[in-house]
């Protein structure tokens, strides 16, 4: 029998994951880490990425983030995103559409200082979700 632990996945405006888990990755700012039952307490800042883990019946699962915490305990994974959202809640296309026009706006020569900076948070955070949503496809 396995043993699982608990995995909550919380942003200030709502829960996006409260449920049990095989195992839980997830993209800390200092590499991506891994928490399995019994796993030593820790607590470490996010980046933007995808968190994956697998449920209590063995599928594999998604969920974009950006910006945040996570705590391990020996029995629990709290994750508090500034966003987090399930793969399957994404929309793709948008996603896409948005990392184009901040594509465009990185390019242009005219764009410098924090209007260049927001075109790459853009970016970064418009490729999270289409890395949510396709990877392993």
């Amino acid at each position: 029998m396995t043993d699982f632990i608990k995995l909550e996945v919380v942003t200030p405006a709502k829960s996006i994951v409260k449920e049990e888990a095989e195992i839980v990755m997830a993209p800390g700012v200092l590499g991506e880490f891994g928490v399995l039952k019994g796993h030593t307490p820790f607590l470490t800042t996010l980046r933007t990425g995808v968190l994956h883990y697998t449920d209590s019946s063995g599928a594999e699962k998604k969920v974009f983030v950006s910006g945040g915490f996570a705590e391990a305990l020996p029995d629990k994974v709290t994750v508090l995103a500034e966003i987090a959202e399930k793969s399957e809640d994404i929309d793709l296309e948008a996603a896409k559409t948005d990392a184009e026009q901040a594509r465009k706006t990185i390019d242009s020569e005219d764009v410098e200082g924090p209007e260049l900076d927001a075109a790459k948070a853009a970016l970064e955070l418009a490729q999270g979700k289409i890395n949510a949503v396709e990877s392993g496809e």
